[in-house]
């Protein structure tokens, strides 16, 4: 257990310090190829809900197989490289460090007026359309990237992380990325997707509320309102957001900085209408864009001792 815990703070500091590999490639787009073959392998014909379950089977079984064969050479050789390369492969799982480069690629020629290159560098890590919108809708999109990828980049591989080691990691982040890559309810991915949906939001269950909860208890309150009326406010907003888990992050971050979030999107053109998250007490300046990674920062410490904490526990019951 102390190796597992050592491991998962050396991943943390590892993604604080270097983030994604530099100059090679991420593991996920591996697991991203292997899912595009699946997918155009099997994705077709009749019981396409029964090939999307036995696929993404495959793809978290084949993920878990290469890091555990990974990790039992390295243990073999010694327990100091079995740690170290433990703690890279969850280093290397996490995203804190290039959340926080992506919001400030966005924030930096906002400082500037820069507004083309904002909305360029807002289009690589939202899906909606950017060509047209103002300040205050530039910062909505990085707010709300930064809010629902704190827990789906950074805490929810922490918490599988610090249970399983290496191995519960990577078999998150292979779920997640089924499902940003086929979860969806159109009509190619609606029946072959279902499973990776469904197994996605199970796995996000726990660590989008703990972490949405978190950003309320623990960080700055820009507001003065209650931490009582937040509470509830964001137990009430959370649940309109069409994700089971996103709107708890949404949501927290929302009643923490008395803005708005959610409203009118466009994508390719389709205008979408999403749920109202908190109140503007507020109007959205470029400023809630490096507060929103503050946020994020301080969220993960508290995970990580919440975490810390639930491995003494287990410790002291075995």
């Amino acid at each position: 257990m102390l190796a597992l815990v050592i491991a998962c703070i050396l991943g943390l500091v590892f993604d604080l310090l270097v983030g994604d590999p530099p100059k090679l490639p991420h593991p996920v787009r591996w697991i991203g190829k292997l899912i595009q073959a699946q997918t155009e392998l099997w994705n077709k014909g009749k019981m396409r809900k029964f090939r999307g379950m036995v696929m993404a089977l495959a793809v978290v079984g084949t993920t878990m197989f290469v890091v555990t064969a990974i990790l039992l050479v390295s243990y073999q050789i010694s327990l100091l490289l079995g740690i170290v390369v433990e703690g890279l492969l969850i280093g290397i799982g996490l995203a804190q460090r290039s959340l926080k480069e992506a919001a400030m690629a966005v924030y930096e020629p906002l400082v500037k007026g820069d507004f083309a290159e904002a909305r360029m560098k807002l289009s690589w890590i939202v899906g909606r359309d950017t060509d047209n919108l103002g300040e205050d809708e530039i910062v909505r999109g990085v707010v709300e990237t930064v809010s629902e990828n704190t827990s789906d980049g950074v805490t929810a591989p922490l918490f599988y992380a610090f249970l399983f080691g290496a191995i519960g990691l990577w078999g998150y982040k292979a779920v997640n990325t089924l499902d940003s890559m086929v979860g969806y309810k159109n009509d190619k991915y609606k029946d072959f997707g279902m499973f990776s949906a469904k197994l996605d939001d199970v796995l996000n269950f726990i660590p989008s509320r703990i972490t949405g909860l978190l950003i309320v208890l623990g960080t700055k309150n820009e507001t003065d309102v209650s931490l009582r009326k937040r509470l509830k406010r964001w137990a009430q907003d959370a649940k309109k957001h069409p994700s089971p888990n996103s709107g708890y992050l949404e949501a927290a971050t929302a009643v923490q900085l008395g803005v708005e979030l959610g409203g009118r999107n466009s994508y390719q053109g389709v205008v979408s209408h999403r749920a109202i998250m908190g109140e503007k007490l507020v109007p959205l300046t470029k400023e809630h864009i490096a507060t929103s990674v503050i946020h994020m920062r301080i969220a993960t410490l508290l995970f990580t001792l919440v975490m810390l904490a639930v491995e003494v526990l287990i410790f002291a019951i075995t």
